[in-house]
């Protein structure tokens, strides 16, 4: 499948969380996926939004491709503008949820082991 979702969004105003998380679920739902693995991917895709806002990016992209069985997002983090702790606490529990939510995740890395880019693949099991 060559379809294809993207759009940008800043990172500074909360509450466009709610309008990602209802994106997600529309392209999930039309990629084929069921409602518990829906979730799983909204959950990923949100988590890594707050990572690259916890380490300074004031933006980040999403690009959503349909694959044959399911979903890939690849989320880039854009405008970064502060050096802050790459690894907390929250930030620990979001690599844990990734890892343990979708089929696969692929981080990039700076040479200064900052994440710029996060790859997500969910597979729908059905």
């Amino acid at each position: 499948m060559s379809k294809f979702f993207d759009f940008s969004l800043p990172l500074t105003d909360g509450t466009l969380m709610t309008t990602v998380r209802l994106t997600v679920g529309g392209i999930t739902a039309a990629a084929g996926l069921d409602v518990d693995e829906g979730e799983d991917f909204k959950v990923c895709v949100t988590e890594a939004l707050l990572i690259f806002k916890r380490n300074g990016f004031e933006e980040a992209s999403v690009r959503f491709d349909f694959l044959e069985n399911g979903v890939s997002a690849r989320i880039l983090g854009n405008n970064f503008t502060q050096n802050t702790p790459s690894e907390n606490f929250e930030d620990e529990i979001s690599y844990a949820l990734l890892g343990a939510l979708v089929d696969e995740v692929n981080f990039e890395k700076q040479p200064d082991g900052r994440v710029n880019a996060i790859t997500l693949i969910k597979q729908s099991v059905q």
